[in-house]
């Protein structure tokens, strides 16, 4: 899978741990940026579903769920160790880098995913359990293994287990899944692709070294930026549909609207001017996007009680 060439002699190694391996190492693996933005999302389908459960069982849960996240980071860090050596952008990470053997990134890996689901089932439920379950092998199996290496597709598809925390959420509280939490996971699930895609807009070179085959790579940058204005188009009535249901009040639909509209603005301006500048402010907006919409959702629950 991987050509030793391009790894540091610790990456290579079998051995359990690299020559300068440290706790932040270990955090690393764990992907925290990215966690701590699922575990958000989990928190705001938690807090949606207005279920009576203790606050030391529902701050559990979100640790569960971000630790679940954090595992899987960590399994596509072993797997993916030749491509990160290959990236600018990730060849400072523990493997590559040597300060940590790809068998340590591993079994931590695996324990991690396996002790957030248990850790979620104790606290709450197997439903939720399942469905953290389901998010963890879909992003290690489905999306690392299977499709990113193969399909400029491979985000959209793979998009399906960073949608999923709202629905664990909901189910952490609840015992089950319903439609608004279904329309959540919806509107990440179209978010997923503008936003990976501006990012691989500057980083084109970096996925082409890699052999990694992402929409620039594979159709160009110009389809690219056109993809990513229908999505950000497509994206506007997902994210209205909570409010349109009956789901959520005015202030998140007064918001989803205006920031949608920006999110279309940022895409629709990369559209007619190809800009490395733009692309990355596109993707930075896209995370403060995604964050502002949930943090809509929250405020505007709590205003309507």
């Amino acid at each position: 899978m991987a050509d030793a060439t391009a790894l540091s002699p610790a990456a290579r190694t079998d051995g359990a741990f690299g020559q300068e391996t440290r706790v932040i190492d270990f955090i690393a693996l764990l992907k925290p940026r990215v966690a701590s933005l699922v575990a958000f999302t989990g928190f705001v389908g938690l807090w949606l579903a207005d279920s009576p459960l203790h606050p030391f069982l529902a701050a559990t849960a979100v640790l569960a769920i971000a630790l679940g996240a954090g595992g899987a980071g960590a399994v596509n860090m072993w797997y993916e160790v030749d491509i990160d050596a290959r990236m600018e952008r990730t060849r400072n990470r523990p493997i590559p880098a040597g300060r940590m053997s790809r068998s340590t990134a591993l079994g931590y890996g695996v324990v991690t995913c396996a002790a957030a689901v248990f850790i979620l089932a104790l606290a709450t439920n197997y439903v939720a359990a399942f469905l953290l379950a389901v998010a963890e092998l879909f992003y290690i199996f489905v999306y690392t293994i299977w499709l990113k290496r193969r399909t400029p597709q491979n985000i959209v598809v793979g998009g399906v287990a960073g949608a999923l925390p709202p629905l664990i959420g909901w189910a952490a509280a609840t015992g089950g899944v319903d439609l608004f939490p279904a329309l959540l996971f919806a509107l990440i699930f179209m978010w997923t692709p503008p936003h990976f895609w501006a990012l691989s807009l500057y980083k084109a070179g970096d996925y082409a070294r890699a052999g990694v085959p992402m929409l620039p790579v594979v159709a160009g940058p110009d389809e690219t930026r056109r993809q990513i204005v229908l999505y950000a188009a497509a994206l506007i009535p997902f994210a209205l549909a909570p409010w349109a249901l009956g789901f959520a009040g005015a202030i998140y639909g007064v918001g989803a609207a205006l920031l949608g509209s920006a999110f279309f603005a940022f895409a629709f301006a990369l559209r007619r001017r190809a800009s490395v500048s733009l692309a990355k402010a596109t993707f930075a907006y896209s995370i403060l996007y995604l964050f502002l919409m949930f943090a809509l959702l929250v405020f505007d629950h709590a205003w309507n009680r």
